[in-house]
């Protein structure tokens, strides 16, 4: 089982690292909780290292990927 880290994307395109070396259900509750912040930036979490292909993630609760204009 491999780790999993939080990602942030501001209203510019800039991507930065929010936390790393977490477990999936720690990484979806950090990227949920400043989701729902209801700040502009788009928050996701990624596999890092070894993880069964069933166990990878996409950006959370919007699907393509796209900022919000909020």
């Amino acid at each position: 089982m491999g780790t999993y880290r939080v990602m942030r994307q501001d209203d510019n395109g800039n991507r930065f690292l929010v936390a790393d070396g977490l477990d999936g259900a720690e990484a979806h509750r950090l990227a949920a909780e400043f989701e729902a912040r209801g700040h502009k930036q788009l928050y996701w979490v990624e596999a890092v290292g070894a993880v069964r292909a069933t166990e990878a993630t996409e950006p959370a609760e919007r699907g393509n990927g796209a900022a919000r204009n909020a």
